[in-house]
């Protein structure tokens, strides 16, 4: 058994480190490619038996208890599923754990507050492996054989339709529910595809082929995941005790009341300036706003703060510290933390959850610290500070509901949280344009980053809703055409007629 997992895991890191480079469907369909082209190499291997694969494999036995009888291994495989589902559980119920469910929404949202995405994907990878290690070894101890046939494409297909996203459920929804819905419906199709197409061979695989395209299309996170999403079921989760503390994080002493500094900041995509020599600054206890008709450039300005772009020329400095094209994991690092024009929420995790992604930094457990459960006093300081962060934003009453069920502005809410959590004392927050929101809520968001100001922070606010800014903003910088044409404050704004001809085409 060691032998089998090392030698999954080790695979695992060697074909990993090319796999985890793909996103969004073409990372299980990659793992399929893979399956393949491992079906066909090792049907040809003959130290390995070529298709008829190896035979002779002694029973499991524990001394001199020898498991022939089906009716012994049955309680050595479902000890094997127990613990690891326990384990499973205890990963993904963790700082790591949400890290890799955040992942799944897209990549930038997490590694905008420090998730190393690679480093992340390619733990699940070998994670996955070794527990396929273990299944195999299990499976070969059980069958007395092994050989490339049950291998093939079709069992990858059959597995993707048993997997399930619920980790509360992992034993009661995958092994028990998943395989008897795929085995009965393949016995169907077996049964009665012949007869409608007056033909032979495994046309159920084709009819496989199709739901699973389906299936990635209607319920990426698996089927369990999308009919719990339409049951009326209540979360009934502990409270997290807001008495713990997570220890601030050290920074820099800000240069003359300055955070942020740009200066001559360029951006140029192929023959296109998207920014041309952009330079502002962010003071200590300001709401700075970043203006300007569609197309400015202000979203490609506030991604080369953020780290999410390269700079092609300038200078971008938080606490006098260069941070020019540094990825956005060492960006958080000096406090900046960050919302998105498109909410960037994962749905199925609950408000709680989603706003302690914001303090992955700030704990340090690990994967398998988490799997043993020996992350808890960590796991309750970020579980506290999320809290707090909840209560401060005015959203206590939700903190377990699902993120996905909130409404819009809600949702933004619960990002300027996410955000509060890099460090509750963070010198400088940005969020980016509040698109989609109501009167109400507009004005219940910036009550909060009035309150935010006032308690200490400072504030990027990219937006283009001049009547929004010019009742925030402490002070105004206007981008057209990538280019800065105005900054000053909000009354001085409102009649330069460089800024009156951006947005209205002509001088007034």
């Amino acid at each position: 058994m060691p032998l089998s997992l090392l030698v999954s895991g080790i695979a695992a890191v060697l074909l990993g480190l090319v796999t985890v480079r793909l996103s969004g469907h073409y990372l299980p369909l990659g793992t399929i490619a893979w399956g393949l082209g491992l079906f066909y190499l090792f049907s040809k291997l003959e130290f390995l038996g070529r298709n008829d694969g190896i035979s002779g494999i002694p029973p499991l036995s524990i001394g001199s208890f020898r498991m022939i009888d089906p009716g012994a291994i049955y309680f050595a495989i479902w000890i094997a599923v127990l613990v690891c589902a326990l384990l499973t559980t205890n990963l993904l119920d963790s700082r790591t754990g949400r890290a890799i469910r955040a992942l799944r929404r897209g990549h930038i949202a997490a590694e905008a507050f420090g998730v190393q995405a690679p480093r992340a994907k390619l733990l699940v990878f070998i994670y996955a492996a070794v527990l396929a290690g273990l299944s195999g070894w299990l499976y070969a101890h059980f069958q007395r054989a092994a050989n490339p046939t049950p291998f093939g494409a079709q069992a990858g297909i059959e597995y993707l339709f048993n997997r399930r996203g619920r980790r509360r459920r992992l034993c009661v929804g995958a092994a028990c529910w998943g395989p008897p819905i795929v085995v009965i419906l393949k016995e169907i199709l077996q049964s009665y595809l012949p007869y409608l197409f007056h033909g032979e061979g495994q046309l159920e695989t084709i009819v496989f082929g199709i739901l699973l395209v389906v299936l990635l299309q209607l319920a990426p996170a698996g089927v369990w995941p999308w009919l719990t999403a339409r049951l009326p079921l209540k979360p009934n989760r502990k409270r997290p005790d807001t008495s713990l503390t997570l220890p601030a994080s050290p920074k820099a002493p800000a240069a003359a009341g300055v955070l942020l500094r740009i200066d001559q900041a360029r951006k140029r995509f192929g023959g296109v300036i998207a920014v041309n020599n952009v330079s502002f600054d962010v003071k200590t206890r300001e709401i700075v706003a970043l203006i300007g008709p569609n197309g400015a450039g202000k979203s490609t300005t506030f991604n080369l703060i953020t780290g999410v772009l390269t700079s092609s020329g300038g200078t971008i400095s938080v606490f006098d510290k260069k941070i020019d094209n540094a990825p956005p994991q060492e960006v958080v690092k000096l406090g900046i933390a960050r919302t998105f024009q498109h909410v960037k929420l994962v749905p199925e995790m609950s408000v709680l959850e989603n706003v302690a992604i914001g303090a992955h930094l700030r704990g340090h457990a690990g994967a398998l610290s988490s799997m043993f459960r020996l992350d808890r006093s960590d796991e309750a300081r970020l579980l506290a500070e999320a809290a707090r962060q909840i209560e401060r934003v005015g959203l206590g009453k939700e903190i377990d509901q699902p993120a996905g069920s909130l409404s819009l502005g809600q949702q933004r809410i619960v990002e300027i949280a996410r955000a509060l959590c890099v460090d509750s004392d963070a010198s400088c927050c940005s969020t980016s344009r509040r698109q989609g929101l109501r009167h109400m809520e507009k004005q219940q968001l910036a009550r909060l980053l009035r309150q935010l100001r006032d308690g200490g922070m400072s504030v990027l606010l990219v937006e283009h809703d001049m009547g929004f800014v010019m009742n925030l903003a402490d002070r105004v910088v206007v981008l057209d055409f990538g280019t800065k044409i105005a900054e000053g404050t909000p009354q001085a704004i409102k009649t330069n007629p460089e800024v009156i001809k951006a947005y209205l085409g002509a001088v007034a």
